[in-house]
């Protein structure tokens, strides 16, 4: 009997130590399935919250390509040559037509400025020479020369005298009861000549006017072209985002601003040459009566 009661208590302390030992391995293994568990519960809100942010972030890259499809992808920059590249054909062919005449109106500004200084220094060349005639054959021998060739005084000259020459050759008296008469068709031949003056001095004016007067409004044409093809984009993109929308418009303004600097510069070069061409008529007005009385003078001498 005390045999099997040691006998009884070995088993049960060998029992409760096999116990211990498998009881770490069993937590261990009760453990494992868990972290799993707990690793994908804690995935699923990340994944979850992950989604909505994706779907807000992909909307706001919308905005960009919009942008780059309306503005013309300016992604370098907005300069004047890259609006130019980008506006509309229409715009593009106003601007061209207005720098064009821009270019123009700054060569005719150059042309005329030398075309004035000849024609002053010739002027005073001739009045110097003619001053220095004593007859009306020597008048007439000066303004006649090739020197002063086209010189508008040189030509009031030529025809004056030449009148008193061709009636001499008529066998008209210019002299006593006739010297009034023959002066009459002398001022009459001179004033033949100067009322062609004004149209000999004025080359170039007229297309200075024009650019001036309509320059604005042909640069205007363009602005209104590209901002209504601007909005038209706009509808299709439906944004109102002002980067969206400004660099149309730049483009489309860029029009205008071409207009004044063509139209700005012909204006003031049209009334520059307007009061150059009005003086020059001034000093013609003078040779003339100059002229006049050097005729009458002889003729009173009976030259």
């Amino acid at each position: 009997m005390l045999a099997s009661k040691k006998t009884n208590i070995l088993l049960a302390l060998a029992g409760a130590a096999v116990l211990m030992a498998s009881s770490p391995v069993l937590a261990q293994d009760a453990a494992t399935p868990a972290a799993p568990a707990a690793a994908a519960s804690t995935a699923a809100p990340a994944a979850d919250a992950a989604a909505p942010a994706a779907d807000a972030a992909a909307p706001a890259a919308d905005p960009t390509t919009v942008s780059e499809s309306v503005s013309g992808g300016h992604s370098g920059g907005i300069t004047p040559v890259s609006m130019f590249m980008e506006a509309t054909a229409v715009v593009k062919i106003v601007m061209i037509g207005l720098l064009l005449a821009s270019i123009f109106s700054w060569t005719l500004l150059l042309i005329k400025l030398l075309e004035f200084g000849a024609l002053n220094k010739a002027t005073d060349r001739f009045l110097e020479a003619f001053r220095g005639a004593r007859t009306i054959a020597d008048m007439r021998r000066v303004s006649t020369s090739e020197e002063f060739d086209g010189n508008p005084l040189a030509d009031m000259a030529a025809a004056a005298t030449e009148e008193i020459e061709l009636s001499r050759q008529a066998g008209l008296s210019v002299t006593g009861d006739h010297r009034d008469s023959a002066l009459l068709r002398a001022q009459t031949a001179v004033a033949a000549v100067q009322a062609g003056l004004p149209k000999r001095l004025s080359g170039g004016q007229q297309f200075l006017a024009s650019t001036g007067s309509t320059g604005p409004f042909v640069g205007l044409f363009g602005t209104v072209y590209g901002i209504m093809n601007s909005f038209i984009g706009i509808a299709e993109s439906n944004t109102t985002n002002l980067a969206v929308v400004a660099p149309g418009i730049a483009e489309a303004l860029l029009a205008t601003g071409i207009g004044l600097f063509a139209a700005i510069p012909a204006v003031i070069f049209y009334n520059y040459f307007n009061t150059r061409i009005s003086n020059y008529g001034t000093r013609s007005d003078g040779f003339n009566a100059e002229l006049i009385n050097a005729i009458s003078r002889q003729l009173d001498k009976g030259a």
